[in-house]
């Protein structure tokens, strides 16, 4: 029996790397629709109930129809569209976490929602340390200054310049997928970690203040939930030592970013490096775009093409056991 599947994909999950992945998992058992979505041309941002979505309700509910199921990375499933959608059985998001469905709401109409943990835990990872190097050695900064033809010798004073990672102390917030694979790398530049994570058994975990006051280097790799909201604010930087760094590649809800630039304002923080911010965009007229020793990126540390690929395969895999009528892995609503 032939599956209907709408493939909602954009311009990093791409339609055709995720029907590409449904045709070799399930072949010639799907009737392929296609809807292409905005991101990251258009920013993401909450759709009705759901976070993190792009605005195409209504585009998306015209395709649904007579679709059982829909592969998507972006697409808004709120209660709207499960209302209109009733042939609709399964949900495919291909991210860490379906932010952009409405997981009550799906059970209620008995859709399963399915995720792809994992997908980008080697890139956020890698760019999470080419971040906390490039906060260190002030590439960014070094770089504008000899591209707008001035060579600044005072970077090389001795009150100028940042830590090594040999030998220093890394304090990683959170231990999932992403911060045991920093950890790995870290370890191979001589660094020692210390480990803050409630749900976790490890060597080197300690409490949060701990692990605060003794790294050089703190990086952020806990999930946003209610309990880790604000986790870091004015006090917890302020127990970081002087001169140390820190970088969020997590979420922008972790930290008080007001804290972070008065942080650096004072010089307490030797740098930071952040990729992910409170609001997205980052509205013009933020201290953010001011404050020194700051290097930013706009929330692409899980852009690689392995990312967009990996996503494709894992939604493709629940596809795959969905017709066979098997048990799905990455599922989300109960």
């Amino acid at each position: 029996m032939t599956i209907r599947v709408l493939v909602a994909g954009d311009h990093f999950v791409q339609n055709r790397l995720l029907a590409d992945a449904l045709r070799r998992e399930v072949p010639g058992e799907v009737d392929i629709r296609e809807l292409t979505l905005p991101w990251p041309v258009e920013p993401f941002g909450r759709v009705g109930e759901v976070d993190e979505a792009s605005d195409v309700e209504d585009e998306l509910i015209e395709a649904l129809r007579g679709v059982e199921v829909c592969v998507t990375q972006m697409a808004p499933l709120t209660k709207r569209v499960l209302d209109a959608s009733p042939d609709l059985r399964l949900f495919c998001v291909s991210r860490g976490g379906p932010v952009n469905a409405n997981l009550e709401a799906a059970a209620q109409s008995r859709v399963a929602v399915t995720y792809a943990p994992g997908r980008n835990a080697v890139a956020t990872a890698e760019h999470t340390l080419a971040m906390l190097l490039a906060a260190t050695r002030r590439i960014p900064q070094t770089h504008a200054d000899l591209a707008g033809g001035v060579w600044r010798g005072d970077y090389y004073m001795y009150d100028n310049v940042g830590p090594e990672l040999e030998g220093s102390t890394v304090g990683l917030v959170g231990y999932g997928a992403i911060g045991r694979r920093v950890a790995r790398m870290l370890e191979g530049f001589g660094a020692d970690v210390l480990v803050h994570d409630p749900y976790v058994d490890v060597p080197g975990r300690v409490e949060l203040d701990e692990l605060l006051r003794r790294s050089r280097f703190v990086s952020l790799h806990a999930r946003a939930t209610p309990e880790t909201a604000g986790m870091i604010g004015a006090a917890e930087l302020a127990a970081m030592p002087r001169g140390s760094v820190l970088v969020n590649c997590a979420r922008g809800a972790l930290l008080d970013y007001d804290a972070l630039c008065d942080a650096l304002d004072s010089g307490h923080l030797f740098g930071a490096a952040m990729d992910v911010f409170p609001e997205e965009p980052i509205p013009p007229g933020s201290r953010l775009l001011t404050t020194p020793n700051l290097i930013m990126t706009p929330h692409l540390a899980g852009a690689s093409k392995e990312t967009a690929i990996k996503a494709a395969a894992i939604v493709a895999a629940d596809v795959a056991r969905y017709v066979r009528g098997e048990p799905l892995v990455h599922v989300a609503t109960p």
